[in-house]
């Protein structure tokens, strides 16, 4: 009976041997297509084997290569060191970036060096171990990189980047400028030498913050910030965090700028607005007390008035003067000279032409709606004169003979911003033969010049109730 080929000793090592021969040819397959350049070498530094990208890379023939040192693809400055540190490899053979930390370079058969990535891994073979290195060409990735960095060199901002744990991986020149230490003194310190004292304590978790969930933002935002220079003094910063991705891990690039001169400026300005709030205040206390002082000469000489239409002008007169004075009175009080609280205005003008008429306590109501309204001066002089007119004519003439009744001042502010005055009361209403528009009094004469002053519309209503009615445009 023949014997199974399947315990055949010849025929299982003949299967053996093909099942080799395949796989070499698998693997140099493999090796040749990448896209990678590929050199294998022996212990002895003998290269064995390269691939079509090799030869592209380096721009020799595969025959020119097959059998050379490899130290002929080694820049002549790196080439002395470099078989004590292929031994040093075959030694320990394992896979690994070749000089990590160090910047590597392949040469060319035209005589050029260019920047190099190389991973070696050892391959065991019948010959023994070999190292199949994987060598990578990163001159446009180089390229790239120091366009970055003279970008950053360059930029007016300080520019710090540091790692994760805080270590200052590059600065640039600005930096060293702006906080007074040399390059080599900063680089590979922690960040936080850079931080004023009292804020140390939290920088690391607001940095650790920062790189659990990373994302170009100013930082800070809303605090003030410092910086510290090497001096120990301080000073105002502001800071843009940029998260940049690198070969190491995540790193922050932060862009810092001494802002020193603009708080400076800042300083100044408020300053300068502080003594302008100091001087318009002391400008409006001075013309509500010259404006009383007038109001005052016109009670003494009133006095002396026996002629009742003579004292009853008088009289208006110095109501016209309180109104103005009060509008200075309100500025000066509420310390903001832009605009005048109209409802603490009317609530301080209404009660003084109350008693100027004479009216009984009780015997007219007077309702204000001014809340949350608030006027420039130009316009709340005008309008607080056209309210104390209106106010006095319905005081005057809308309850005769004791009459009770109610006056209602309503200021309200529209979505378009303009401004609607209403002043009405339920009184006697106003006669038929009355015109506003060739009005002969001084008082409603006042009221149409200061309406369009004020580029305002005035509207009449004679009774049920009586009512005035303007709408005119203000600012917010």
């Amino acid at each position: 009976m023949p014997e199974d080929q399947n315990t055949d000793p010849n025929a299982r090592q003949q299967s053996i041997e093909l099942a080799l021969e395949n796989s070499e040819r698998r693997f140099r397959r493999v090796v040749e297509l990448s896209p990678i350049a590929k050199v294998m070498i022996g212990a002895t530094g003998q290269i064995e084997m390269v691939n079509a990208q090799a030869e592209i890379v380096f721009g020799y023939p595969r025959s020119e290569l097959l059998g050379q040192p490899i130290e002929m693809l080694v820049p002549d400055r790196f080439r002395q060191h470099h078989p004590g540190l292929r031994s040093a490899f075959f030694r320990a053979p394992q896979s690994r970036p070749m000089g990590a930390g160090r910047d590597l370079y392949g040469l060319r058969k035209d005589g050029s060096e260019f920047p190099v990535e190389i991973g070696l891994n050892p391959i065991e073979t019948e010959d023994g171990t070999m190292v199949l290195s994987a060598i990578v060409d990163i001159s446009d990735r180089k390229r790239l990189e120091e366009r970055f960095r003279r970008v950053v060199e360059s930029s007016p901002s300080a520019m710090v980047m540091i790692r994760a744990n805080g270590e200052i991986e590059m600065v640039n020149a600005q930096a060293e400028i702006v906080f007074g230490y040399p390059r080599s003194e900063l680089l590979g310190q922690p960040v936080e030498m850079l931080v004023p004292e009292r804020f140390r304590t939290h920088h690391p978790r607001l940095r650790g913050a920062f790189f659990r969930a990373p994302q170009s933002r100013p930082m800070g935002a809303g605090r003030d910030l410092y910086g510290l220079r090497k001096d120990g003094s301080e000073f105002p910063v502001e800071i843009g965090l940029n998260p940049i991705e690198t070969e190491d891990g995540t790193m922050v690039l932060s862009a810092i700028v001494d802002i020193s001169d603009r708080k400076h400026r800042e300083d100044r300005i408020q300053a300068a607005l502080k003594e302008k709030d100091v001087l318009l205040g002391e400008v409006h206390h001075r013309v509500k007390n010259n404006l009383q002082v007038i109001h005052s000469l016109l009670d003494l000489q009133s006095s002396k008035i026996a002629d009742v239409a003579a004292l009853r002008l008088l009289r208006e007169s110095q109501n016209r003067i309180k109104s103005m004075a009060l509008i200075h009175q309100t500025l000066y009080e509420s310390r903001d000279f832009g605009r005048v609280d109209f409802n603490n205005f009317l609530g301080n003008l209404v009660p003084v032409l109350v008693s100027s008429y004479s009216a009984h306590p009780g015997q007219i109501q007077l309702l204000i709606n001014a809340a949350e309204v608030s006027l420039p001066i130009n316009a709340a002089i005008p309008c607080g004169l056209i309210v104390n007119e209106l106010i006095s004519n319905a005081l005057k003439h809308a309850f005769p003979g004791g009459r009770r009744g109610q006056v209602k001042i309503d200021v309200a502010r529209e979505l378009d911003d303009d401004i609607v005055l209403s002043v009405s009361d339920d009184g006697v209403g106003i006669p038929a033969d009355l015109d506003l528009a060739n009005a002969t009094t001084l008082g409603l004469q006042l009221i149409t010049l200061l309406a369009e002053q004020l580029g305002g519309a005035m509207t009449m209503y004679r009774s049920n109730p009586t009512r005035f009615l303007m709408r005119f445009p203000t600012k917010s």
